[in-house]
């Protein structure tokens, strides 16, 4: 084998109401909270293609990069660098905690989306890698939004296919309907927030 480590870490956040969904950890699910303010952040609430009929189902949360930033006014994921001797896994889990606030305590699911992008980044002139995972939070789980992002919006799948731009983007959103929406089929690509496969 020739292990490498990658440049970046993608995480998709996802929330379900979907009934019989395996729910990781121990944890139990919920209701969607829709009380004014709490279902979204930022100015593109009103704006969100698919919001109102995502409310019954699963819901993809993305993010808009902040001006000022490569790309602004992107709609992406959680998006960053790995640090120096920081493990894949716990680079995902601090770059959610950074840009969205999430933690153990709203993470229902830690996913590997089995999926490595590479792509040409002309900023840096060279290809650049990036890991990909995904996490299940519980369904009134809300992000605190850091200074790289000024807007959220959680939208159902089809809509978020609608809305992202790169095709390894709509990619992910496609392994999470396909792969992650069945409790039979989740466990084979389920992590512990230690790293480890779940089912071993």
């Amino acid at each position: 084998m020739s292990p490498f480590q990658p440049d970046l870490v993608d995480v998709w956040i996802f929330r379900t109401k979907k009934p019989g969904l395996r729910m990781g950890f121990g944890s139990v699910p919920g209701p969607i909270d829709r009380r004014p303010g709490s279902a979204m952040a930022g100015d593109a609430a009103a704006a969100a293609p698919g919001f109102a009929g995502a409310v019954s189902g699963t819901e993809i949360l993305l993010l808009r990069r902040s001006p000022g930033r490569i790309l602004p006014g992107l709609w992406q994921c959680v998006s960053g660098s790995l640090e120096a001797g920081e493990s894949v896994t716990d680079g995902a889990l601090r770059e959610l905690s950074e840009e969205t606030g999430f933690g153990a305590t709203e993470i229902e699911g830690f996913f590997d989306l089995d999926q490595v992008n590479q792509f040409h980044e002309p900023s840096v002139g060279a290809i650049v890698t990036s890991a990909v995972f995904a996490v299940r939070v519980g369904a009134g789980s809300e992000p605190v939004l850091s200074h790289e992002h000024n807007a959220m919006r959680w939208v159902s799948p089809a809509a978020a296919l609608e809305t992202v731009v790169w095709p390894a983007y709509r990619e992910s959103i496609r392994r999470i309907e396909e792969n992650l929406l069945d409790a039979e089929r989740a466990i084979w690509f389920e992590l512990t927030l230690e790293g480890w496969r779940a089912r071993r």
